[in-house]
Parts: structure tokens; C-alpha cells; sequence
């Protein structure tokens, strides 16, 4: 088992730069997501670990071995691509055992390693099977069993499951998080699906441009952002944002949006106060936006009036589009509401968990 470092890692193509000043420690046997939109650089870090990109300055350790200059199939890596990149005229068996027979692994050692991954795989019963007789989920099963024979010291994979339907990606997930668990290998794990991320990390680390934005626990990365894109990229539905000012009225500090204005807690209010006069962003997720009629006990709340423009009927919860002025947003509310399509609507903003931004970096306002 290895631990994985990223150190000052820069990769360029031409003028661009796909990978920024990268720095990132990843334990051993750490299950490690790199989350972002498309084109942020996250594959490119992937790739450049794997050996498949030479990276323009700074190392990458596995272990206290710099991999810099050494060969893909000497990394002691193995990667599950989005693609499953299956040899169609081989067997399953023959698949998961190609690797082994290129590296003369004595043939009753591949038996017991195909056979051990395709157990902890349930595709015992498919072993005979060629890849057009699968279904997309026992195809990327195949594609991780064969990266599971190599037995390595760390596992990559790169957008493994986009290729599945919602229902199978979810079951999946599960599986790939069970797998980690029962291996107890560095797993690193390329996605733009924010929830995969949440659902499977031990760590999550955002990328946005090249750039390492937050490297934290899901919680932490949810409940305590360090900037306007992780916060609007951790959750779904996104977190709600209002620019407007902060101004002081008597003892109490104010958000001002031009269309509402709501007090901030007397208790958060003295970390806000040097910002007073100042254009923030704040931000709120749907969540913690209520139907007024239907606020959970012991919270405290300031309500805003909103006209509903959309619905959409989740059975356990309802979610409500809502514009009040220029601000659209978007509220997570108890499925008991009554509020529909046209109505001015009254709403609470649960204000114990609220988010600042400064409106110039962009950083949290802590």
C-alpha cells in the first residue's frame, strides 16, 4: 500500500495550464475524490499520476518514490477508465487475466487472482461469458476486476460510472465504496458528479481551472466552504446567492439585496461587523429556505416574500423556484406545503446557517 503526494505540480499544454501549482497528500488507504466541471484539470492530475501525461515541473510521489520519470507499467498502479475498454473476442476470464499473462504471472496465480476479484465482484457465474453478453453495470464490473488482479498499490479511476443509468450508478457507487473498504487500498477517483463525491470520499478535493480550491472531509466542504465556487459546487440543488450590501441599523446588522433585507444573529453579527458597508454575497442553501408555515422548532428565522414560479413535487420533499425582485432561488420544503405556481409566498431563511462572501475574492467571510 502507498500514500500518494502531488508536490508543486504544474502541467501545461502549450499556453495552457491544465494543472496549477497542484498540492495534495493522500494517505495510505485513503479513498480520495477530485471533483470539479469539465475541463478543470482533474483528469490531467489523474493521467499525469498514471504515467499517461509527463507534467511540466514540480512530483508526484507514490510512496517516498518520485514516479516522475518512471515508466506507466512500473508505477504499480492500475486505472478504471469511463470507457471499458474490454477485448471483445476474449472471455471474462481472459479479460481480467490479460495483464497477468503480458507479466508471465504463473498461471495458477492468475487463476487465484481472477477468481478471488471475481468473488468479491459477484461475476463468478460470468467468468465464460465475452463482453456483448453483459450489461453495462457487469461490464465495469469486469473493467474493475481486472484492475483488482493486479493487485496495486493504488487504484485510479477516471470517471468509472458515466456511462451507467442513474439507478445502476447508484448501486455502484455503493459497490466501489465497499470495494475500498474490503481492499484497503489508496483509491483515487476522478468525477464532475459532486454527489458521487460526497457519497464515496474520505477526502474531497475541488479543482476549479487548475487550481486546487478545498481539500477537505464532504461535511466540512459542505458546511464550511472557503469560497463562492466550492460553495456553489458542493449540493444539489445549489446553494442560493444574493449580492447586496451589509449596513448597519442601530445594533443590528443587515443584509440588504435592494429587494429584501433580513437581520444577521446578534451572534455571528460581530464577526461580520468590519464588513459593514461593504458588498457581499450571501448565500443560503435550499434546505434551509422554509415555507413559513412550516418551520422546524428552535431555529431563528427572517421571512422574505417570494412569488412561486416553478414546482416540482418530490413525494418526500417539495422543491420551489422562487423570485422575489431580481433574485430567483430555489427552497427545499416540507412536502405538506400548499404553496403553487403564481402565489406570493411568505418563506424563512434559517439564519443559524447562512454563508458570506466577500464580493471582490470571493473568499468566505468567516
Amino acid at each position: 500500500m502507498a500514500s500518494v503526494t502531488f508536490d508543486h505540480v504544474f502541467k501545461k499544454f502549450g499556453e495552457v495550464i491544465a494543472v496549477n501549482d497542484l498540492n495534495i497528500q493522500i494517505e495510505d488507504k485513503e479513498f480520495l475524490v477530485l471533483v470539479g466541471p469539465s475541463g478543470c484539470g482533474k483528469t490531467t492530475a489523474l493521467r499525469s499520476l498514471a504515467g499517461l501525461e509527463e507534467i511540466s515541473s514540480g512530483e508526484i510521489r507514490i510512496g517516498d518514490r518520485v514516479v516522475n520519470d518512471v515508466a506507466p507499467k512500473d508505477r504499480d498502479i492500475a486505472m478504471v477508465f469511463q470507457s471499458y475498454a474490454l477485448y471483445p473476442h476474449l472471455s471474462v476470464y481472459d479479460n481480467m487475466a490479460f495483464g497477468l499473462k503480458l507479466r508471465k504471472t504463473p498461471k495458477e496465480e492468475i487463476k487465484r487472482r481472477v477468481n478471488e476479484a471475481a468473488d468479491i465482484l459477484g461475476i463468478q457465474e460470468l467468468l465464460d461469458r465475452k463482453p456483448r453478453q453483459l450489461s453495462g453495470g457487469q461490464r465495469q464490473r469486469v473493467a474493475v476486476g481486472r484492475a483488482i488482479v493486479r493487485e496495486p498499490k493504488v487504484f485510479l479511476f477516471d470517471e468509472p460510472l458515466s456511462n451507467l443509468d442513474a439507478k445502476l450508478r447508484v448501486q455502484m457507487r455503493a459497490e466501489i465504496s465497499k470495494l475500498h473498504q474490503r481492499l484497503q487500498t489508496t483509491f483515487i477517483y476522478v468525477t464532475h458528479d459532486q454527489t458521487e463525491a460526497m457519497t464515496m470520499a474520505t477526502r474531497i478535493a475541488v479543482i476549479n481551472k487548475g487550481v486546487l480550491q478545498q481539500l477537505d472531509t464532504p461535511q466540512n466542504l459542505y458546511d464550511h466552504p472557503n469560497n463562492l465556487f466550492v460553495a456553489g459546487f458542493i449540493g444539489s440543488p445549489a446553494m442560493n446567492f444574493f449580492r447586496g450590501k451589509l449596513r448597519k441599523d442601530g445594533a443590528k446588522l443587515l443584509f440588504d439585496a435592494g429587494d429584501f433585507s433580513i437581520a444577521l444573529p446578534a451572534a455571528k453579527s460581530t464577526s461580520y461587523e468590519p464588513h459593514a458597508g461593504k458588498d457581499v454575497i450571501f448565500g443560503i442553501r435550499p434546505e434551509n429556505v422554509h415555507d413559513a408555515e412550516f418551520v422546524p422548532m428552535n431555529i431563528a428565522t427572517e421571512k422574505v416574500m417570494a412569488k412561486v414560479d416553478v414546482t416540482e413535487l418530490m413525494g418526500n420533499e417539495i422543491f420551489l423556484y422562487l423570485m422575489s425582485g431580481n433574485n430567483t432561488f430555489v427552497a427545499r420544503v416540507d412536502p405538506r406545503s400548499q404553496l403553487r405556481v403564481g402565489q406570493q409566498a411568505a418563506v424563512a431563511f434559517d439564519m443559524e446557517n447562512l454563508h458570506l462572501f466577500d464580493a471582490t475574492t470571493e473568499q468566505a467571510i468567516r
